[in-house]
């Protein structure tokens, strides 16, 4: 019988759900990625925890909600004791590696609080996410006056750049995500003007080439059941890509953008303030969409083609008979749509991600090519992994669910009612813009098939979007009075979910349901008057016993 010994687990950065032809995008033919869907189940509601890579990914690594882990926005590191799906794998016999992105920052003053050092193998692991790094690759190696953003970005690819004869100080700038003028003055990428121009590299030596070979590398090498984590950079900004992508689409490729003048006029004053940020006043301009989304597009369709070069290798060696494949992204990107840019608010154009998952078993093939509408989070994911690997979720510590039972057509939903995703802005440049307090710089949003409701602290009214007649979530509902029904059952979703013991991870479930006689018989006796009234089995130790009175012991 044919069945899942490893899984691919293959994360892009910043892809949205909708621009994926199998997705439904008109203009944007992703046939290798359609190809996968055919052999697997494509999800249609599958949501992320927090809009935002570090913390969307963190909780996609733990399989718990961000205000579980901690790790609230890009630069909260991920506390040390947290497990991730790299220690539950371990523990099931399965080895769990990286290759690619993370976005995740070292506890470093734990790691010292705890004496671990980072050059052991527990330390190692402490300060990836779990996982055990064949090659970490954060891809972005920006500079500024005050320094880098991170000096260990697009290490090994500088270097191997630089072997290959990019000569610079800095490749992965002057040369993957920049392009050249005539007079050879390097034009940056990271001004939105040049997007419409190539990148000034080989378009095998970029990054999503890079990635793909570093994949197959490791597949390559790998012994015994294994988990790799695929995390590609792109279609993340600087968006530039290298010929012949830069020249496939145009400003006619470009879908209507979707906003309405009456949501930027009527806007809440938090949604207003994410509008008012410097990117989303620039993804209000037509001519940053016409040249920022075909390049958008050039780097999607690249990464489609090194699917179709990945999956024709596993086809070749044989690991796509053993190999499950899941297909995801962190988070979207608004492009513009409601006035916004970036993707750190809750419209589906930022929350919403593809979801694809191919397992070889047999007992997948009931639901091979079909699709899903169940409510699914980026959370389900570890405890899938874990149920992949054979062994029993701990359902104490993941807060997901394991998508199994749905693979293999037991059943069509999830247990849960409602998603949630939240993030914490209260470190971001828009708190200072909103002159936010610290504790009121925090977002949550609960979403059922039909509606979708944010809370924002601060004594802000809700946002509530109708889902099932306005599924662009153009009209926000929130200061409706014939709406109080909805916004008061949505809320009550949100208390329910609040009120979760999710920091009591040390006990499971089946043993505090032991604990809860399992003292009866270590001679706790606690409400009884009378020694008839409880058990005699469970008094045995304080029936019969005699001694003397203390004044004969003390001669008194």
């Amino acid at each position: 019988m044919a069945r899942a010994k490893n899984i691919l687990f293959i994360m892009f950065d910043q892809l949205r759900w909708d621009y994926l032809s199998c997705y439904g995008h008109p203009h944007l033919h992703t046939p290798n990625i359609d190809a996968l869907a055919e052999k697997g189940l494509r999800f249609t509601r599958a949501y992320i925890q927090s809009p935002i890579c570090g913390s969307s990914r963190m909780s996609t690594y733990t399989g718990r909600y961000a205000s579980s882990h901690g790790a609230t926005n890009n630069g909260i590191p991920l506390k040390v004791g947290e497990e991730t799906m790299g220690d539950h794998l371990r523990r099931a016999g399965m080895g769990c590696y990286l290759v690619g992105k993370t976005h995740m920052r070292a506890d470093v003053e734990g790691m010292k609080r705890l004496g671990l050092a980072p050059d052991t193998i527990i330390g190692a692991r402490v300060s990836e996410c779990g996982f055990d790094v064949f090659e970490r690759d954060d891809g972005m190696l920006p500079e500024g006056p005050d320094g880098s953003y991170d000096p260990d970005g697009a290490k090994e690819y500088n270097k191997w750049l630089k072997a290959k004869g990019y000569e610079s100080d800095n490749p992965w700038h002057d040369f993957a995500n920049s392009a050249l003028d005539e007079d050879g003055n390097v034009l940056s990428g990271w001004f939105l003007k040049h997007s419409p121009m190539a990148a000034n590299i080989d378009e095998e030596d970029s990054e999503t080439p890079y990635l793909t070979g570093r994949g197959i590398d490791f597949m390559q090498e790998a012994e015994g059941p294994w988990c790799c984590h695929l995390s590609y950079i792109k279609p993340h900004w600087p968006y530039i890509v290298p010929e012949p992508y830069a020249s496939m689409y145009g400003p006619e490729h470009v879908l209507p953008v979707n906003r309405s003048d009456a949501e930027r006029q009527n806007a809440h004053p938090v949604m207003k303030g994410f509008m008012d940020t410097k990117v989303g006043q620039a993804f209000s301009r037509d001519e940053v969409r016409d040249a920022v989304i075909p390049a958008y597009m050039g780097l999607i369709k690249q990464a489609d083609d090194q699917m179709g070069r990945l999956f024709r290798w596993m086809e070749e060696t044989g690991r796509m008979a053993d190999t499950m494949i899941v297909l995801t992204s962190d988070h979207g990107d608004f492009l513009g749509d409601h006035w916004m840019g970036e993707k750190t608010f809750f419209q589906d154009a930022s929350t919403r991600v593809p979801l694809i998952i191919y397992d070889p078993s047999d007992e997948a093939d009931v639901t091979r090519g079909t699709v899903c509408d169940a409510l699914v989070e980026a959370i389900d994911l570890a405890p899938t992994f874990v149920d992949v690997a054979g062994a029993e979720v701990p359902d104490h510590v993941l807060e997901g669910e394991s998508l199994l039972p749905i693979l293999h057509g037991q059943a069509r939903e999830t247990a849960r009612q409602y998603v949630v995703c939240e993030y914490d802005y209260s470190g971001a440049p828009v708190a200072a813009l909103m002159n936010a307090d610290i504790d009121d710089a925090q977002l949550f949003m609960v979403a059922d098939k039909c509606w979708k409701l944010v809370h924002a602290e601060g004594g802000h009214r809700p946002i509530l979007f109708d889902l099932a007649n306005d599924p662009d979530e153009l009209v926000d509902l929130g200061d409706s009075a014939e709406h109080e029904d909805v916004i008061d059952a949505m809320y009550a979703r949100l208390f329910e979910w609040a009120r979760r013991p999710a920091q009591r991870t040390t006990v499971s479930r089946e043993t505090l349901m032991a604990m809860r006689t399992k003292g009866r018989g270590r001679g706790i006796v606690i409400g009884v008057y009378d020694e008839d009234e409880t058990p005699r089995e469970l008094t045995v130790k304080y029936r019969g016993r005699k001694v003397k009175p203390w004044r004969e012991i003390k001669g008194a």
